[in-house]
């Protein structure tokens, strides 16, 4: 269930890294207040499945799904530049997140 809750977490973040874009400097209303929230809600999924997950492991996965899900989304919705070492670096984060995950 840990394990669950930190996905739940990582995506959080990815929602949150992403709203920050669209906040406009926390001058959108809205945006600002989904922005807050999700890093609200993804804090405390974080700090739920702490108490069951070893402190570095659920830091590295949690900060890897928002680092690898904020990647691909600034990609597919900003335009943001798409190269072969830019996918292969998005590759090793996942790779390494796998390790975490399956040797912890």
């Amino acid at each position: 269930m840990a394990w669950i809750v930190l996905a739940f977490a990582g995506l959080l973040e990815i929602g949150w890294a992403v709203g920050l874009k669209y906040t406009h400097g926390f001058t959108r209303l809205v945006p600002s207040l989904l922005t807050v929230g999700s890093m609200a809600l993804s804090l405390a999924l974080l700090g739920l499945a702490l108490r069951d997950l070893p402190l570095g492991t659920a830091y590295a996965i949690w900060t890897g799904i928002g680092t690898v899900g904020t990647a691909i989304l600034g990609i597919m919705l900003f335009g943001d530049s798409v190269t072969a070492i830019r996918l292969t670096c998005i590759a090793l984060i996942v790779s390494g997140i796998i390790g975490l995950k399956a040797f912890s």
